[in-house]
């Protein structure tokens, strides 16, 4: 006989940054406001059992980041279902500008 351990539920990683330059436009860009709008996102579009991973205060030109790094080990443990961000810059910190320079966007 074999015993079978359900694993527990897969979580949906709400993902976050801020770097200290973007703080000049707190308003839109704030922390407070990209977990508000994940969280909607999220439970408006059925992702279940969500769990934020927040670096605030740190550049998105480098992957040396303490939350970043944990939601990283948490999907390759395949923990993590869903990760959604607000906006790709919050995962690779490049804009629009830098991907047209680097050849990425026309």
């Amino acid at each position: 006989m074999t015993a079978y351990t359900n694993k527990p539920e897969q979580i949906t990683a709400l993902y976050a940054r801020l770097s200290q330059e973007d703080a000049l436009d707190e308003d839109s860009n704030s922390i407070v406001n990209q977990k508000a709008v994940l969280s909607k996102y999220a439970t408006d579009n059925g992702f279940t059992n969500p769990m934020f991973f927040i670096d605030d205060g740190v550049s998105g030109v480098t992957f040396d980041r303490p939350n970043f790094n944990r939601m990283i080990a948490e999907i390759k443990a395949g923990n993590v279902a869903t990760v959604i961000v607000k906006d790709y810059c919050a995962i690779i910190g490049l804009n629009q500008k830098d991907l047209e320079n680097q050849g990425i966007l026309a």
